[in-house]
């Protein structure tokens, strides 16, 4: 059975580094199946995979690598995040939601938090905890997206599809 396809946006590797360090110390070892990742849409239908496909270099080559910073620490509830911010890759992520209009599932036509979950389904308590360690830990820090990413959805790691860099000035 087809599965649906998710976008993320790549970090840079020095940000993408310390994620998946906070990721292997925090997010419970049988859970933790994915790379560190900021996703953009959870969910295109199986049937978007060619336009899809086609679509993201178009965008990435347009636009120069979106500014971010890393903002402070996210709850989750049963988990913990780096909150980021980014009006530029929000803006892109607009044109894209704004091209597939229709066809977005309810999970992605909310309004976007960037984050990268560095842990998840731990207890409110353990949540707490840790996020009360990391706010006197985490500094801003700004960097720039490297590119677009397209996974197919599996149960365990995500298929890696296409990466599109972003190229534009």
């Amino acid at each position: 059975m087809p599965q649906p396809f998710i976008v993320t946006a790549a970090l840079p590797q020095d940000i993408q580094a310390w994620a998946e360090g906070l990721r292997r110390a925090h997010y419970p070892a049988h859970r933790n199946k994915l790379h560190a990742h900021v996703t953009m849409f959870h969910s295109f239908a199986p049937s978007l995979f060619e336009e899809l496909k086609d679509y993201l270099p178009r965008i990435a080559a347009d636009f120069a690598p979106p500014r971010g910073s890393v903002a402070g620490v996210m709850d989750l509830g049963n988990g913990t995040a780096i909150a980021l911010q980014s009006e530029e890759l929000l803006e892109i992520r607009a044109i894209i939601a704004e091209h597939f209009h229709g066809a977005l599932t309810a999970q992605d036509l909310y309004a976007p938090r960037p984050h990268i979950t560095i842990q998840n389904k731990v207890s409110k308590q353990e949540a707490r905890a840790l996020q009360a360690e990391l706010r006197v830990q985490i500094e801003p820090r700004e960097f720039r997206f490297a590119a677009l990413e397209m996974y197919i959805y599996r149960d365990g790691p995500w298929e890696a599809v296409k990466r599109c860099a972003f190229r534009g000035q």
